[in-house]
C-alpha cells in the first residue's frame, strides 16, 4: 500500500489538555502531523481539529481507532477530497522595492484571485486562499521577487452535503465509543 495524504476532522471538547493529549498520541505511534488546524464550531463547548497525516490506508484507521478512544473526543471523520472542501490560507510578504515590482505583483494578485492586504513602501503583503498545490504555485510565481516571511494556516476541511450521502468513514464517540461506517 502507498502513503498518501488523509485528513482527519475530529470533534472534541473544548476544554484544556485536548489537543495536547490529541497530538501525543500521535507523537508516542511516531507520526507526524503534516497539518493541524483548531478552531471553535457552532455548537457551544465543541471544537473541530482537521489533522493531515500521511500514511496507509490501515495505519490511518488505527490512528483513528486511537483517537476514537480519547475521553474528550466526540466524533472522528476521515474526509475524502471528492467528497469535501479543503482550503489553506497563506500570507505572504513580497519585496516590492520599486514600481514594476509592484505592479507584476498587483497582476499576479489579480490573475489568482488573491488579495493584497497591506502595502509599505518596500513590501507587499498576499493573502491567497486555496489548495496547497495553488499556494504552491504562486509562491514559486513570486519567489524570483524576493519573499520577505510566509504564514501558511495547514489545511482546513468541511464535509459537502448531507453527512449521510458521503461515504466517508466515520467513528461517532459517546457512551460506548460506537463505530459507524
Amino acid at each position: 500500500m502507498s502513503n498518501t495524504s488523509h485528513i482527519i476532522s475530529v470533534i472534541v471538547e473544548n476544554k484544556p489538555g485536548v489537543l495536547f493529549r490529541a497530538s501525543n498520541m500521535f507523537r508516542r505511534r511516531g507520526f507526524n502531523i503534516e497539518s493541524l488546524t483548531v478552531g471553535r464550531i457552532a455548537r457551544p463547548g465543541l471544537s473541530k481539529m482537521t489533522i493531515v497525516v500521511n500514511g496507509d490506508e490501515r495505519i490511518t484507521e488505527q490512528l483513528i481507532k486511537q483517537l476514537a478512544k480519547l475521553l474528550d473526543v466526540i466524533k472522528i471523520t476521515e474526509l475524502r477530497p471528492n467528497t469535501a472542501v479543503i482550503r489553506e490560507l497563506a500570507l505572504i510578504r513580497v519585496a516590492t522595492p520599486d514600481q514594476k515590482s509592484m505592479a507584476d505583483i498587483t497582476h499576479f494578485v489579480q490573475a489568482y484571485g488573491a488579495r493584497t492586504v497591506d502595502v509599505t513602501k518596500d513590501s507587499t503583503t498576499v493573502e491567497v486562499i486555496g489548495d496547497s498545490d495553488r499556494i504552491d504555485d504562486f509562491v514559486k510565481l513570486v519567489q524570483g521577487y524576493g519573499i520577505k516571511d510566509i504564514s501558511r494556516t495547514g489545511l482546513t476541511a468541511i464535509q459537502k452535503g448531507p453527512d449521510e450521502a458521503s461515504g466517508k468513514k466515520q467513528h461517532q464517540s459517546s457512551e460506548g465509543k460506537e463505530e459507524l461506517e
